[in-house]
């Protein structure tokens, strides 16, 4: 029988704490080999308001067949609808049969933030406490759940351009979390002195400036993964050792790297390592105190199956989501 889940059963089913070392294990499994990514297929609308994007692949380990089919209409920021909306398609890997259809907003809420929980983990200094967020939205909420499992939080800035979605994420972020989270009037403000930055914003111009940097920061460059959209400028990137979940990806897909590199201010070396490659421990990731790294995020087809993966096994042993009888047989 195929299992069907809502977003409110994935939520329950995929703690965050369980997706990060999951993560981990299974960028380790990619970067030794194991599994098949291809790069996204994006299909956009003619007006440019949204678009399909298909991502298939085979995860290593967890060993997990499928495709995720997902939506992007940045439009729905700032409305009651995630701007991610889609599901995650498993199918058996010995047959082919589908064995579930599983709510993909959540699935990418969460797994998203887990990579950047897991990456800073290995990148940030030990003693980093202070973060600055630019955005307020799903993957704000997420990373700052995952922010405070990779490091013990002294302080949280907050910051995006409007003044009342600052005060809300505020509101309920300081119910939830015992550190103070305050919003700031700007950018600037709440990234200089901190050190770990998530950029989780929708603007397709630069939000993080090089000039604001300092040494020893981690920065989690999370919001752009198209080719005409970047969170950092130039002098940014070039600040920043660059760590990224997957070379193919990055020269293919990330405005970050790649409008710097039109310009000729960096060139494809500037990719320091995957991630896979630094939980293989063969690059050492954070070399000196006084690094500023930085993980490119582009979020892969492996990482949503491994976790939707999780999230079935899960919800088989505790009886929960619909079933249908889904598959074609012959009589």
């Amino acid at each position: 029988m195929t299992v069907i889940l809502t977003q409110p059963e994935v939520r329950a089913l995929l703690p965050m704490r369980d997706c990060m070392d999951l993560m981990a294990t299974t960028l380790e499994s990619l970067a030794r080999g194991a599994g098949t990514n291809p790069l996204r297929w994006p299909m956009w609308l003619p007006d440019k308001r949204g678009l399909i994007g298909m991502m298939p692949g085979l995860s290593g380990e967890p060993e997990a067949l499928g495709l995720k089919v997902v939506a992007v209409f940045p439009g729905n920021h700032g409305s009651q609808l995630d701007s991610h909306q889609g599901v995650v398609l498993l199918f058996d890997p010995d047959n082919g049969v589908p064995i579930a259809i599983i709510d993909a907003s959540e699935v990418t809420a969460i797994r998203t933030a887990a990579v950047s929980g897991m990456v800073t983990e290995r990148l940030s200094r030990v003693g980093a406490s202070v973060l600055a967020i630019l955005g307020t939205g799903v993957q704000a909420r997420t990373h700052l759940q995952a922010m405070s499992e990779a490091r013990s939080l002294s302080e949280v800035r907050v910051y995006s351009r409007s003044a009342e979605n600052r005060a809300r994420f505020v509101e309920r972020a300081s119910a939830d979390f015992d550190f103070p989270v305050r919003a700031t009037d700007s950018g600037e403000e709440a990234v200089r002195g901190s050190h770990i930055v998530c950029t989780v914003t929708s603007s397709r111009e630069p939000v993080l400036l090089g000039s604001w940097l300092e040494p020893g920061m981690h920065i989690n460059a999370v919001g752009s993964s198209v080719k005409f959209a970047r969170e950092l400028d130039t002098d940014a990137m070039v600040r920043c050792r660059l760590f990224v979940d997957r070379r193919e990806s990055t020269v293919n897909e990330a405005g970050d790297f790649l409008m710097p590199l039109q310009e000729g201010a960096i060139d494809e070396t500037h990719i320091v390592a995957e991630i896979g490659e630094v939980l293989l421990g063969t690059h050492p990731g954070r070399e000196s105190d006084e690094d500023i790294t930085l993980f490119k995020s582009l979020g892969l087809a492996v990482e949503d199956l491994a976790a939707a993966h999780h999230v079935l096994e899960r919800a088989r042993a505790e009886g929960v989501g619909a079933r249908a009888a889904l598959g074609g047989r012959t009589e």
